[in-house]
């Protein structure tokens, strides 16, 4: 059984979801309801993956100790 949620929203916004949903090829209940969907099955925000020193953790960006780090970039400069 499906219910019936009303939500007011600024012509602007309503304007973007339009075009949002037009680009899709979905309706705009359609569209709310798979972003609503996908928004409740991402993390929350301030812990798991969707941290932001997770999210750069992720990247897998070199690392070393600080003092090279620093030495790397002093050698660069010149």
């Amino acid at each position: 059984m499906s219910h019936r949620l009303q939500v007011l929203i600024p012509p602007e916004l309503d304007a973007q979801l339009e075009k949002a949903a037009q680009r899709s090829r979905l309706s705009k209940g359609e569209w709310v309801r798979r972003a609503l969907r996908e928004a409740l099955h991402r993390p929350a925000h301030g812990g798991g993956a969707s941290s932001p020193v997770d999210r750069l953790a992720s990247l897998g960006a070199p690392t070393a100790d600080i003092e090279q780090m620093l030495s790397e970039i002093e050698a660069g400069r010149y």
